[in-house]
């Protein structure tokens, strides 16, 4: 009989951990999505061709997983729904990926991972836009998520506009290099204001992304098919934006070198797990609490960063990043406390709170 509890017990407590250890592990793999790129990119691969083989890689990797596992519980296609996964394939893969890329071109690995923690506050104010979110400034939970949100946003304008003294973690040969380049400062400060905007852009597409999935995902509940088919929709896509802003065939060429273990991780990791997780994730937790979890690339990237690319990181981007985080957890506390609102569902009641829970709020 205890045997029975005590599994019964472990096996609640894992289910309540699960959204948690599945989204720790995704910041991780993310982070180390971000080196790698950023290593191609300095090595002179093309950021449209990482996007494309990535994407491509991802639906490949993806596509046996979902025709096994799902092919009694995949839902019929819809026009909506077809319409919806073409938008998703281009809000991250075309979009997201594209500008995030341009904008390590300008910045680095560490920044563009601080940066992405404003992604939860973008989130935010595009599920209230779209009524997906409430706001009720009378409570408590509501100025919280709020103030949260306007620190965040003033953080990343920190981060933009005030870059302050270097500061080294690792003695790296590529660091004579970056300081070479610190000496035009006003070209560099005109550099890293561009990589900031790309940045934010993408910033936008990837909390677009997270809205339009968590209400895709509950449409089409085969998660494993609906990650194929948005890699498959971005890499068509952005196939297309390659050939036509890329005309150097050279450009598409594979080696056993960067070129095909870039994006063979990214795709894999990034472009094909990632999405499968954020629709587990996003199902039972909404897209808020998926990105709650991005402050731990800021200190994952800036080590990996710094000892394996020779990233230096700067006095503005660690205050920036500490304002950001201060602020995204604002938003995650006012999030947590829609959460303990809700009532179980009974029953009787399920189909109803099923369908209620579009709202990310509940």
């Amino acid at each position: 009989m205890m045997e029975k509890i005590c599994g019964a017990s472990f096996g609640n407590m894992f289910k309540q951990a699960k959204p948690y250890l599945l989204t720790v592990g995704l910041q991780f793999g993310t982070a180390g999505t971000l080196i790698i790129i950023k290593a191609c990119l300095d090595h002179g691969m093309s950021r449209f061709v990482l996007t494309v083989y990535r994407n491509v890689i991802a639906a490949f990797a993806l596509a046996p997983f979902a025709l096994i596992f799902e092919r009694n519980v995949r839902p019929k296609m819809t026009t909506s729904v077809f319409v919806q996964i073409m938008a998703l394939g281009f809000l991250e893969p075309v979009i997201d990926q594209s500008f995030t890329c341009l904008g390590m071109q300008y910045t680095s690995a560490s920044f563009a991972s601080a940066i992405m923690n404003a992604v939860p506050s973008v989130t935010f104010v595009l599920a209230v836009i779209l009524r997906l979110e409430r706001v009720k400034l009378k409570e408590l939970r509501s100025q919280v998520k709020v103030i949260g949100t306007l620190v965040t946003f003033a953080g990343a304008l920190l981060m933009t506009l005030y870059k302050g003294t270097q500061i080294n973690l690792f003695n790296h040969p590529n660091t004579t290099h970056h300081k070479d380049e610190s000496h035009d400062s006003h070209q560099g400060h005109k550099h890293w204001v561009t990589g900031t905007l790309f940045l934010c852009l993408g910033c936008l597409a990837w909390s677009s992304f997270y809205i339009l999935q968590s209400v895709t995902v509950r449409r089409y509940p085969a998660e494993l098919s609906l990650s194929s088919l948005i890699c498959l929709t971005g890499a068509l896509q952005s196939a297309v934006v390659a050939l036509i802003a890329d005309h150097n065939p050279r450009a598409w060429a594979i080696g056993l070198d960067y070129r095909l273990y870039g994006p063979l991780y990214a795709g894999i990791m990034s472009s094909g797990i990632a999405y499968y997780v954020q629709g587990l994730v996003m199902k039972s937790r909404g897209p808020v609490f998926m990105t709650s979890f991005n402050p731990l690339l800021i200190i994952t990237v800036a080590t990996l960063g710094s000892f394996l690319l020779g990233e230096q990181l700067y006095l503005g981007s660690v205050i920036g990043a500490i304002i950001i985080v201060l602020g995204l957890y604002s938003v995650v506390w006012g999030k947590a406390k829609d959460y303990a609102f809700v009532t179980p569902p009974s029953a009787t009641t399920t189909k109803e709170t099923q369908t209620q829970q579009l709202t990310i709020s509940s």
